[in-house]
């Protein structure tokens, strides 16, 4: 049987809705791991975005934006596609071609939207790195995507104070060769440096004025953006996405599952993270819907911001990870009791799984007049969200299944590894390092797509989504792989065991946090401490630090890894931050149980 058979039915009518300059001979072939996409094929992302709309959505709105200071900019779908048509020929003025790599350091602007369309249209590659990222970590990924070019800003909003994120830029590109301009948007006013090679994106847009080029057309997997997950080793770990077999998945999502056409959709995310610009962006454009962005922080300056936004948008779809809802439920004052959330339609849950109690709180006080909760699941190598629990359709199906060590479908209620059992567009098309994901999800089981994610199909047929079987941190914008610390801290002759977790920290957000049980004879433990983080720090890299270590006397065998690690960042979550914690195996053993409740 050919591989073009074993892809699911549907992805055919989803490819005929989009706007191809030279239709694709086929939808799916190969003989490989991973095959190609409709091969053949040829279109423009930008254009299947933005030019496809305008002769019904000229004047719809494409983008609610409002900023952290509670500025606000509604853009029609014909301002967005001027915008980008004149920042496309700005890029090309400049030496940018086709292929060329740009790297983003922005906030969640609509000139980040405005860059990240323009990139597309011309066929350069952008990369769109967290707000967040100290200047080591800014310096590593542009040096690893290669970029000539750096689009920021002089500062960006976050809590009510200014990140500098053009100083973070001088300082990361001066120590990278190859970058030859860096655009600048003025957003907070700030005083900045100004060096050879700067340039204000509003002055290069007001010289380039108005632009109307027909968009080239580029390969069906042509190079839309790079995305990073989890370091490795200290690197960076880069992953290449594509143009028209992005685009399809998102348009068989948004358009259908998301219920997107002609929606206001919403996913409250850092623009950095890919979701962001899947769900947040591309998704909602290249269906026709309406897309809300904010730039801050949500609990800024009240606990009711998203409640706020809901209202004032008309938000008709919402999309949240747990980790953001649990945080709506703790602000006293977020219950919303004071807006009218009546324009909710579907309130998606992702990023992670969901527990019941969540669940019900959602439907209790924020779902209450009707509007439907889904759980999704999904991943950055995939393109973002893949499948859901709940009434949303799965189109086109997956072929989601739950298989033991040896690749077999598990029973019904037994827990094992979530895989892809049909190909699947949103799947990434290249790594930018020598790791290659795709090669290495397809390797372990032959047929089948390894999500690396544990999973138990329940008797209804749906899935209980239950986290990474690697799971991984996000500190300071970069991704910590846990099981990376782990082994790091047990090549030490002084550690018997180790569990990691995480708390979260004023600096970076969230901050990595150790569990060591010593071995016998071990040195003083102000000494091992020091010995154990100069030890990770020079292996995997500063953020992958331990700022908080807790030795303890046993590790009871009894009790399951992944609850002792809830415990143990709960136990550095509720006492103040210090460097250096004790506890026994039995007050261990008692935090598991409090916890497990």
């Amino acid at each position: 049987m050919p591989e073009s058979a074993l892809i699911a039915p549907g992805w055919d009518a989803v490819a005929r809705q989009l706007s191809w300059a030279h239709d694709p001979a086929e939808i799916y072939v190969g003989d490989s791991p991973r095959g190609r996409w409709f091969p053949g094929g040829t279109l423009n992302v930008a254009a299947n975005c933005l030019d496809r709309h305008l002769g019904e959505r000229r004047d719809a709105v494409a983008v609610h934006w409002e900023g952290e200071p509670e500025d606000r900019r509604s853009i029609t779908y014909g301002e967005l596609h001027a915008d980008v048509c004149r920042f496309a020929t700005v890029l090309r003025s400049l030496g940018v071609r086709a292929g060329d790599r740009v790297v983003l350091q922005m906030g969640l602007i609509p000139e980040a939207v405005v860059a990240m369309l323009a990139c597309a249209r011309i066929g350069a590659v952008h990369a769109v790195m967290p707000s967040v990222l100290p200047p080591d970590a800014l310096e590593a990924r542009i040096a690893d995507v290669a970029a000539r070019m750096v689009i920021t800003q002089d500062g960006a909003w976050r809590h009510g104070v200014i990140l500098p994120l053009k100083a973070r830029v001088d300082e990361a590109v001066a120590a990278v060769p190859g970058v030859e301009h860096t655009i600048v948007v003025r957003r907070t006013g700030m005083d900045i440096a100004w060096y050879e090679g700067d340039r204000w994106y509003h002055e290069l847009t007001e010289l380039a004025g108005p632009a109307s080029e027909p968009a080239p057309s580029f390969p069906a997997e042509h190079p839309l953006c790079v995305a990073h997950l989890a370091n490795r080793r200290g690197r960076p770990n880069p992953i290449v996405h594509g143009s028209g077999n992005f685009l399809a998945y998102l348009l068989a999502l948004h358009g259908d599952s998301l219920r997107g056409r002609d929606r206001t959709f919403w996913f409250p995310s850092e623009i950095g993270w890919l979701a962001c610009q899947s769900h947040g962006i591309y998704g909602p454009l290249v269906c026709g819907g309406t897309s809300v962005l904010f730039e801050g922080m949500l609990d800024t300056p009240s606990h009711d911001r998203v409640w706020q936004i809901v209202q004032r948008f008309g938000v008709e779809v919402l999309a949240a990870t747990p980790s953001l809802i649990r945080h709506l439920r703790a602000w006293t004052d977020s219950p919303p009791r004071r807006q009218d959330l009546t324009s909710l339609e579907l309130f998606v849950s992702a990023g992670e799984a969901i527990d019941e109690e969540l669940a019900a709180w959602l439907r209790r006080e924020v779902c209450r007049g009707g509007a439907e909760i889904v759980d999704a699941w999904g991943q950055t190598e995939l393109g973002g969200v893949v499948a859901f629990n709940g009434g949303a359709p799965q189109v086109p199906d997956p072929g989601l299944d739950v298989v033991d060590g040896e690749g077999r479908s598990a029973p019904v209620g037994e827990e094992g590894e979530l895989v892809l059992r049909h190909p699947w567009p949103g799947t990434c098309i290249a790594s930018g390092s020598g790791d290659d994901p795709p090669a290495r999800a397809f390797a372990r089981f032959p047929g089948l797509y390894a999500t690396g994610d544990r999973a138990v199909r329940r008797s209804d047929g749906t899935f209980g989504f239950l986290g990474r079987i690697d799971p991984i941190i996000t500190v300071s914008g970069q991704l910590v792989s846990v099981t990376e610390v782990e082994d790091a801290l047990l090549e030490h002759p002084f550690v018997a065991r180790a569990l990691v977790s995480e708390r979260p920290d004023p600096h970076t957000n969230r901050a990595v946090v150790a569990l060591v049980e010593p071995t016998d004879g071990a040195i003083d433990r102000d000494e091992l401490a020091a010995e154990l983080r100069s030890y990770v720090s020079g292996s995997l890299g500063g953020l992958s630090r331990p700022r908080t270590i807790v030795f303890t006397d046993g590790l009871p065998r009894s009790l399951p890894d992944q609850a002792v690690r809830r415990a143990l960042g709960a136990m550095c979550t509720s006492r103040p931050a210090p460097g250096l914690l004790s506890t026994t195996a039995a007050e261990l053993a008692a935090l598991v149980t409090a916890a497990e409740r």
